[in-house]
This record gives structure tokens, sequence and C-alpha cells, in this order.
């Protein structure tokens, strides 16, 4: 596994590669560098079509006009159909766009479809419990891939993200993961800053994403238990990892990259009291709306999170590191001994993750983010396991023997039977984890 301290030094030898694609903007061009297999041209196709996949496909576009689109898939017909025809009639994209009806393609195995259209990119953004198996799909079939975060929601996935991980680096493959502050030079100057001393010897970090939560979707006529949950799939464990999964693990991202590697152990609390009953909707799903987390590293150092999911509270979204000669925001500030406040370019973060993959592919670099975003996955599903059972939870054991959330690829059928039920009233709430009871290995 690659290490994840990054010194001043390295972050100069990168800095000028990312300042030039940021001054030059939209203007990244393939047609200057021939692609691998000959081609003046990437082809991509999008493999999740909600508001985060239409977001990713456009960003991909602009990134380079070298890029092409050539197929969408959706597990939702109306999701597929809807941002083809959007992308096909967005005048930003007018020669990027190339979408035939038969390449749009509809159901919970359209990702192989897309996948096998021959394309160069496959970007995966459909609900994070199917990321595993959509990314090693990709990576057997010889795809670079972009991915949305988190890449798993239970343990035998981040294994599978291990193997999928050895299989890209073996074949030369270049992945990227939506942890887009990897990706901006103003985390990646301070960060280097803070490896090589800056704050003194690190003490510890907090880290934060509290807010007031996110959209729900209705049920609908003749739906079936398995359409509904993949449509609200936030508010399933096995969907989203709750949200201190498919949230806060920007923030523990840059907790472990601040720390040099993942913790050893985790113990927290959390629970679920605004999303409950008539004050909420106790028909959707059963994630907490609260996680509060304590992570120990190797060398003692510690990572204090908060995330939460309730109205009208405090709300944060930051990180912060604590050193005996100083302090960081992570983020273009350092106090203390030896203060300093960024002052180099300013990018487009979710842009530059794909100027940076292309850019890699083009000229054959190294660039494999799946293994730091593995690492931050498991680490939020540590956070969640440590919550759910309020017993500390250690990293080894919990890889070892996590729970299995997420049926295998070929149980995924609209008429299958769910890994989780509602009750007779159509609540979920007897599913909701309870500290002392809840057991987090099975």
């Amino acid at each position: 596994m690659q290490r994840e301290k990054t010194t001043r030094r390295e972050f100069l030898q990168t800095s000028v590669a990312i300042a030039t694609a940021a001054g030059a903007g939209t203007s990244a061009s393939v047609a200057r560098v021939a692609h691998a297999q000959g081609s003046d041209v990437l082809k991509v196709a999008l493999i999740g079509c909600g508001g985060r996949g239409h977001g990713a496909a456009q960003d991909c576009l602009t990134a380079s006009k070298g890029v092409r689109l050539v197929a969408v898939a959706d597990a939702f017909e109306d999701r597929a159909r809807g941002v083809a025809d959007a992308l096909r009639n967005d005048a930003n994209f007018r020669d990027q766009v190339d979408l035939p009806k038969d390449r749009v393609f509809v159901g919970l195995d359209s990702y192989k479809h897309a996948t096998d259209c021959g394309v160069d990119i496959v970007l995966l953004n459909s609900p994070p419990g199917f990321r595993p198996w959509h990314y090693r799909y990709a990576i057997e079939r010889g795809k670079h891939v972009f991915m949305e975060k988190p890449c798993c929601t239970d343990a035998p996935g981040y294994r599978v993200l291990l193997q999928s991980n050895e299989m890209a680096d073996k074949q030369k493959l270049k992945v990227v993961v939506g942890l887009q502050r990897r990706h901006d030079p103003r985390y990646r100057e301070t960060i280097a800053r803070i490896h090589d001393g800056a704050i003194g010897k690190l003490m510890y970090t907090r880290v934060y994403w509290n807010g007031g939560g996110v959209w729900i979707r209705g049920r609908e006529p003749n739906q079936t238990e398995m359409q509904y949950q993949v449509r609200n799939w936030y508010y399933f464990v096995w969907l989203s990892g709750d949200h201190i999964c498919e949230q806060h693990i920007h923030n523990l991202d840059i907790g472990n990259w601040v720390h040099g590697g993942h913790p050893v152990e985790a113990n927290g609390m959390g629970g679920r009291q605004f999303r409950t009953g008539a004050r909420f909707n106790n028909n959707v799903g059963h994630i907490y709306d609260h996680h509060c987390v304590e992570f120990t590293f190797a060398d003692g150092s510690k990572m204090f999170s908060q995330c939460r999911h309730i109205p009208n509270c405090w709300d944060n979204v930051s990180e912060h590191a604590h050193g005996t000669e100083g302090y960081s925001n992570c983020n273009g500030v350092i106090e203390g001994k030896n203060s300093w406040r960024y002052r180099g370019p300013g990018v487009n973060p979710y842009r530059q993750e794909h100027v940076n993959l292309i850019q890699a592919i083009l000229k054959d670099e190294p660039l494999n983010d799946g293994w730091h975003a593995a690492t931050s996955s498991f680490t939020a599903i540590l956070g969640r396991m440590a919550t759910y059972s309020g017993q500390v939870v250690r990293w080894d054991e919990a890889v070892e023997k996590g729970p299995k959330e997420v049926p295998d690829p070929e149980k995924w059928a609209w008429d299958a039977e769910p890994p989780v039920k509602p009750d007779a009233s159509g609540s979920y709430e007897h599913l909701v984890a309870i500290p002392g009871v809840y057991k987090p290995f099975a």
C-alpha cells in the first residue's frame, strides 16, 4: 500500500504541472499527445446518472476537449435518459457527446454494458455499496477509472478494492477518486509543509462535517422494496455506509493524510435523535444522524471526528491539525513558529482531478488514488462500527471480521429481497443499531 506522506520537496516537483493545467483552464488538450492505443481521443462511459454523476461527466468533458462521452448507464431509466438528453443538448459540449439510444443502458447490470463499449475511461458514480464490484469489473477489462467516494460500505468491499488496486497497478491503469481535496494545490502544499515539520510533532487532528442533512425521495406506486432502497440509497447502510462514510469521508481522508496512514483503532458514540418518528419520517432508512469518534494511530496521535445531520445546529465542515509548534487548518494556513499563508494558484478541484487523470493517461505516469481512497473509506466504516457498537474496534480485526452488508452482484435484481426490510408498518426503526446490543463482528 502506498504511503500517505508528501514532503514539500515532492509537492514542488508536481506543483508546476498543476499550476500549468490550472492556468490553461479548460484548454488542456488530448489532441496534443496520442493516446497509448494510438488514438487522439479518449472515450468515456458514465455509470450512475444522479446529480454527482452528471456533474462528474461535465467536469471530465470540461477538463479536455479531446474527451468523448459515448455511453451512459444507470439502474433507473429516467436517470439514464434524463442525463443523456441533458448532455446531448448542452451547448458547452456540442462536439464531445456521442450518445445514440443504443448506448444508453438501463438496469442493475447496465454498468457492464457501458464498460464494454470500447471506452478508455469509466466514471463510476452509482451508490457506494455497488462501487467495489463496478471498480473490479472496469479494472479487469483494462479501463482507467474515475470513481466517487466512498469506495465501499463494508469489509468485504474493502478487500475487493485492495485486490482491484493491485490489478490496476500491474496494468498501469490510472485511477482517480472524488476526494477532490487531494487534487487541490492549497491542501497539497499545506499538508506537505506539515509533513516537513511546520507545526512540529503532530499531536492530534480535528475533523468535522456537521450540517442539516440531504434529500429524501418518496415511495412511488408499484415500486419493489429494492427499487425504493436504491432510490433512497443514502439512508441504507448497505448502500451508503451511513453519512459518516458518504460525506464525512472527505474530512477523515484529510486526517489520514496528515497523520500519514490509517488509524489502528476507534471508539465513539452516536445515535438517531432527529431522524426518527413523525419529526422526520420513520419510513426512511435506518442510518444515524450523528457520530462522534476518537481514532487512534499507531504512534499514539489522535483524530477527533464529528459528523451530524440535524438542522438548526452548529454547522461546520473543516479539518484542523495541532502540533507541538503550531496549528494548521490543512487548507492554506499555518500558525505558530513557522506561520505561513498559501499564495499559489487556485483551481476548481472537481475539475482538476479529471485534468490530472487525463494527463496521467496521456503521459503514462503513475496515478492510483484507489489506495488512499480505500483506506479512508474503511476508516469511516471503522468509525461506524465503533459508534454502532459502543465498543473499541481495531483496524486489523475489522478488516478480517467486519460483517458483510452488500449482497453479491449475482443477487442484484429489482425483484430480489434487499438485505434489510421494513417491519409490517413500513418502518425501519427496528434496524437502527443500538450501542451495547449491536455486535461489530458477526
